[in-house]
């Protein structure tokens, strides 16, 4: 049995095309959505859904492709685009009742959740974005030798066959590999927890492969259009990241304003699964995000 947030219903919960998610869902009061990262499962969000279910539902789904969650076929492009999957969220927060809700997002959650904001504006009311840059953007400032970091990026987005196969045969250490490069501190990964995360990965490679190719492909072109029309996110935002920008030599948070004029943006002394190392960190700026 997948491992799930303790004192949290665990429930299946309609997403967009007949997809179904898996969600943890607890607490009362005003909603607020959070969604989990690579190589990563809703069970993420275990310590700060603890800390806000006094004054929120607090609902943590698994992504389509991920955990529990359906993993359908990917068929086309839009299959697991981030529109697509921005979709899901709002739908299943529909099948709740809740038709506007604040929605935060780690890693691959915070592409979902950016995308969710461009498309559903009078959905979203407030948006955290935790350790990433918008996809279009990402693919811009990975250059030279610190972007080495980020090289599965350009593994997964290579056409059908390859990619799937390599990481099939040497699941664990492919999945393990990130939860140990890039956790600043390795106790916040327990081994239980670790090893559900590899366990729910490896039953995953197909669809978590085809959602990071979608990145290289169909996200790219729903970022450009956006661009092009001048499309912002209209709802206060909240950026947590590492500083990145130094490392890899870009303005984080002036590409982040670009897309957001309502910012606030922050740096953290935490490693990526920052919501895992830093749960009092993470949960304190969800609050005063919500605030806002």
């Amino acid at each position: 049995m997948a491992l799930t947030i303790p004192g949290f219903d665990h429930i299946r919960l309609p997403g967009a095309d007949g997809v179904e998610l898996a969600a943890a869902v607890g607490g009362s009061g005003s909603p607020v959505v959070l969604l989990h990262g690579f190589p990563q499962t809703h069970l993420m969000w275990r310590h700060v859904a603890g800390r806000l279910v006094d004054e929120h539902t607090v609902i943590c789904p698994d992504l389509r492709g991920y955990g529990a969650s359906d993993k359908p076929e990917a068929t086309g492009p839009d299959v697991y685009a981030k529109r697509t999957m921005a979709a899901d969220v709002v739908a299943l927060a529909a099948s709740l009742g809740h038709e506007r809700f604040a929605l935060v997002g780690h890693d691959r959650g915070a592409l979902v959740a950016f995308r969710a904001g461009l498309d559903h504006p009078d959905t979203i009311t407030h948006l955290g974005i935790l350790d990433v840059v918008p996809t279009l953007d990402m693919w811009d400032v990975l250059q030279g030798v610190p972007a080495a970091v980020g090289y599965h990026l350009f593994l997964m987005a290579q056409p059908p066959g390859l990619p799937e196969t390599m990481i099939t045969n040497s699941a664990d250490v492919f999945f393990g590999s990130f939860l140990d490069a890039w956790a600043n501190d390795p106790t916040a990964v327990p081994e239980e927890v670790r090893a559900e995360y590899l366990r729910a990965s490896a039953a995953a490679v197909r669809s978590i492969v085809a959602d990071y190719r979608a990145s290289a492909g169909i996200d790219v072109v729903h970022d450009q259009a956006d661009l092009d029309a001048g499309s912002q996110l209209a709802m206060p935002v909240t950026v947590i990241q590492q500083d990145w920008g130094t490392r890899l030599g870009y303005d984080a948070a002036g590409v982040w304003k670009a897309w957001a004029p309502d910012l606030d943006h922050r740096l953290t002394r935490a490693g990526h699964f920052m919501a895992e190392e830093a749960p009092d960190e993470i949960a304190a700026a969800i609050q005063d995000l919500l605030a806002r």
